[in-house]
C-alpha cells in the first residue's frame, strides 16, 4: 500500500476518530510532547505515535520526509536536527523535527497503521493550507516523482550524449520516447492535453503518468546501456521502442492510454503550497511560545 494514499481509503473513519480522540491519539499525546520538549519533537516520540516498532523502518518515511525538504529547497536544518539521545541508558540516533517536519513523516507513513492515518487527518485540522494541499490527490507524491524524473533526464542526457546523440538534435531523441508512449510528437501532445504553458508537460501530470515516464527514461537509460546502443537514429529508435513499451504496459495494466489521463494541478502551485502549509504549521507553533505557561503550584 503506497504510503501516500489516503488515510480514509485505507482505514475505516470510526477507526481513525478512535485513535484521534482516544487516550494517547495524537490530538493530545503529540500536542503534550511538543509543549514538554518546547516546540519540537524527538523522531522516536513520534516514532511510538504513528505505531511503529522499531527505527530502521521508521527511516524510510524520514528519508522521503527529507526528500520533500530538499526537492522544495527548504534547507533540511529547518526542520531536522540529528542529536544523540540517551535512551535507557543506551546512546541512540535521534531527530529533532518540526511540526511541518513531523506532518511530512506522517504524510509519507504506514497508513496501514491507524495511527498513521489519524495523524495524516489530524494535520490536515490544523491549517487551510494543509487541507488544500489533500484536495489534490497525490500532491505530495508529485512533487517527489517531478523531482526523480528531472534526476533520472540528466543522467538519461548524459548517457545519450555519450552514446552519440548530437546536442542539436536531443530533442529528437526526446520526442521519440513520447512518440513512442502516445502515438504523437510532443507538440501535438502538448495541444492533445490542452497545456498552454510552455514548460515540461511533466509538470501537469498526475502520478500515475508521472511514475510511467520515471519508469520510461530509466528503461531507455538501460537499453542504452546494455544494448551498446550508438548513433542518433539507433538512439531515437531505442528510446521510441521503450516508449511503445511503456504505453503496452498501462494498456495492459489498466486499458487507459496514457494520452487520456487526466492533466493534475501545475506542480510549481502543489510546491508553493506545500511551503506555505509549513509556513502555517510554523505559526502554529509561534503562537502556542507565546502562550503563558500554567504551572501547577506544588501541594502542601
Amino acid at each position: 500500500m503506497s504510503s501516500l494514499e489516503s488515510p480514509l481509503d485505507v482505514i475505516s473513519f470510526s477507526v481513525i476518530m478512535d485513535e484521534i480522540t482516544g487516550v494517547g491519539g495524537p490530538s493530545g499525546a503529540f500536542e503534550d510532547i511538543g509543549m514538554r520538549n518546547g516546540g519540537f519533537w524527538f523522531a522516536r516520540e513520534l516514532m511510538d505515535l504513528l505505531g511503529y516498532e522499531n527505527y530502521t523502518s521508521f527511516q524510510k518515511a524520514i528519508g522521503r520526509a527529507i526528500s520533500t525538504f530538499s526537492t522544495l529547497e527548504i534547507p533540511i536544518t529547518d526542520g531536522f536536527t540529528q542529536v544523540e539521545r540517551v535512551i535507557d541508558g543506551e546512546k541512540l540516533p535521534d531527530y529533532k523535527f518540526t511540526r511541518f517536519a513531523c506532518y511530512l513523516v506522517a504524510m509519507n507513513g504506514d497508513t496501514n497503521k491507524p495511527q498513521v492515518a489519524a495523524a495524516q487527518v489530524y494535520f490536515m485540522s490544523m491549517a487551510e493550507a494543509v487541507r488544500q494541499i489533500h484536495e489534490g490527490t497525490d500532491n505530495i507524491a508529485r512533487v517527489q516523482i517531478r523531482d526523480d524524473v528531472s534526476q533520472k533526464e540528466r543522467s538519461l542526457s548524459g548517457v545519450a550524449k555519450s552514446a552519440g546523440v548530437i546536442i542539436e538534435r536531443y530533442g529528437l531523441f526526446q520526442n521519440a520516447g513520447y512518440r513512442g508512449m502516445y502515438c504523437m510528437d510532443y507538440g501535438r501532445l502538448r495541444d492533445y492535453k490542452g497545456v498552454k504553458d510552455n514548460r515540461s508537460l511533466i509538470d501537469f501530470m498526475g502520478k500515475q503518468e508521472m511514475v510511467a515516464h520515471l519508469f520510461r527514461i530509466t528503461e531507455t537509460e538501460a537499453k542504452i546501456k546494455n544494448q551498446g546502443v550508438r548513433g542518433q537514429q539507433a538512439l531515437e529508435n531505442a528510446a521510441e521502442s521503450v516508449g511503445r513499451m511503456v504505453r503496452q504496459t498501462m494498456l495492459n495494466a489498466s486499458g487507459t492510454a496514457p494520452e487520456n489521463l487526466p492533466i493534475a494541478e501545475d506542480i510549481k502551485k502543489v510546491r508553493s503550497g506545500l511551503k506555505k502549509a509549513g509556513r502555517e504549521l510554523k505559526k502554529i507553533d509561534s503562537a502556542k511560545a507565546k502562550r503563558p505557561r500554567h504551572v501547577t503550584p506544588p501541594q502542601a
